[in-house]
This record gives C-alpha cells, sequence and structure tokens, in this order.
C-alpha cells in the first residue's frame, strides 16, 4: 500500500516522533493509522525498558503555584543537554499541568507513556522522580537553574514575601526551620564533634564550658532558617522580617535534583 506524505505528517503531528519512524510504522501497519499508534508506542516501551538501567541523575524542577499551592515536579535525564531539549522540558510542564488541572494521581498514571514517547525521540533513559502538591494559607517558590528549588509556606503576608524567604533558603540552604526542631541525636552528635575541639584548648574547663555552649549555639543558628540573617538585609534575620507581616512559616521544602 502507498503511504502518503499526508499520512506520515498526521502520524508526526500526534506523536512527535520522526517522520522516518512514523513512516516505518505506517508501512508495517499496512496505512493503518490506529495499528501504526499502536507499533509507535510499542516501539517506545521497548526503548525505554532498554535504557532503564542507565543513570539519569541530571534533570530539571517545574513548578505551578497559585497564592495557596504549588505543584512541584522533579523529572531526571542522563544529561545537562537533554535536560534542555524542548521535548524533554516541555514533558515536564505536561506532567505538571495535568497534576495541577486534574489530580497527581492521573499524571502518575500518564507518565509511563508520556515518558516512553520522549525516550524514543531523544534516547536518553528519563525517569519521574517525583511530583508533590503543597498547600498552605500563602506560597511563595524559587527555582534555581532549574535543577534547586524552594516552597515556602507562610500563615499570612504575601506571596512575594514567601518568595523572598525561598530564594533566600535557596542561597543559604537551611536545614531546619526553627532551632526547637533540632533532634536530640543532631544536637548531641554536634556537640561531641565540638567538646573533642575545645578539649585540646588549654583553657580552665568553666571557660571551654562557654566555649562549647557559644560553638553550638552558633553553629546551629547558622543552620536555622529563622535565625539566618536575611540576605536582602543582613541587618535583620528572617524572623524579624516575618514579625513585621505578622507571618510565621508553615511549611519549607528544598528539591534538588
Amino acid at each position: 500500500m502507498q503511504i502518503t506524505t499526508e499520512q506520515v505528517k498526521q502520524l508526526r503531528d500526534e506523536t512527535g516522533i520522526s517522520v522516518m519512524q512514523c513512516r516505518k510504522a505506517l508501512e508495517e501497519a499496512a496505512g493503518d493509522m490506529e495499528k501504526a499508534r499502536l507499533i509507535l508506542k510499542k516501539k517506545s516501551t521497548d526503548m525505554a525498558a532498554k535504557k532503564a538501567d542507565r543513570e539519569a541523575h541530571d534533570g530539571i524542577i517545574v513548578i505551578k503555584q497559585t497564592n495557596t499551592s504549588a505543584v512541584v515536579t522533579l523529572l531526571n535525564c542522563e544529561t545537562d543537554f537533554v535536560a534542555k531539549n524542548e521535548d524533554f522540558v516541555a514533558l515536564a510542564n505536561t506532567l505538571t499541568e495535568k497534576a495541577t488541572t486534574e489530580s497527581i494521581e492521573t499524571a502518575l498514571a500518564a507518565a509511563p507513556d508520556m515518558i516512553n514517547t520522549v525516550i524514543q525521540k531523544i534516547g536518553e533513559n528519563i525517569l519521574l522522580q517525583s511530583i508533590e502538591k503543597i498547600d498552605a494559607p500563602v506560597i511563595g517558590t524559587y527555582i534555581h537553574n532549574p535543577k534547586l528549588a524552594v516552597v515556602i509556606g507562610l500563615s499570612a503576608g504575601t506571596p512575594a514575601l514567601a518568595r523572598d524567604i525561598a530564594m533566600h533558603a535557596a542561597a543559604m540552604k537551611p536545614e531546619f526551620v526553627r532551632i526547637e526542631d533540632i533532634d536530640e541525636e543532631t544536637r548531641a552528635k554536634f556537640k561531641a564533634l565540638f567538646e573533642e575541639e575545645v578539649a585540646q584548648i588549654d583553657k580552665p574547663a568553666d571557660i571551654k564550658a562557654k566555649m562549647l555552649e557559644g560553638k553550638v549555639s552558633t553553629y546551629f543558628k547558622e543552620r536555622a532558617l529563622l535565625e539566618q540573617p536575611f540576605v536582602k538585609n543582613p541587618e535583620k534575620t528572617v524572623s524579624a522580617l516575618l514579625k513585621e507581616h505578622g507571618a510565621d512559616i508553615t511549611v519549607y521544602k528544598m528539591f534538588t535534583i
């Protein structure tokens, strides 16, 4: 059967797969469009299976937010080159949009076929690391690269304030929100490290005790978000900034590829 240019174009427009692969599928299907679609789908699945054991440590983070929620998608690929590929970026955005307008479950169910099609087009392994929805009275987000992202939820204030704090967190990478959030095991571990350091100092025991207390306190203040000097105005802490707006942090999440 003669395969027409119009048939190839239609299949190409529907799938985004190369003209050559679309023509081969139509030839194999003897011009049957539905069968050709199934052939391409099977080839996509087969190719994805062959690449499944290849490491995918690169990728991008995509966020779609409103003033009170954010959907965060982490999509992995093998190389930075593909992370910038328009089909890969479009895939990440489509999955995020589907999770936002429909549901995360719907996006997760649709993901394998969508991913397999793009794998067939670009020839690299692609893995959906996660899709997550975060809700808060006020949401702010910040993406860097786009391989690092922060979502901040506030009890009050504005999305612009939340975004400023998210940008601060992306730069300073705090490990905790509050000093009170630090568990006893972590406190004990770092106290033991500083005890070894202070033990080498030739000072009286009471002075050593104060030095140890100061080192532990400083260490954790540097890693607690609320205690850090705000990057846009180091004269005030993040805690002081929030107090000015009558707000508190309800969510702090950092995502990395």
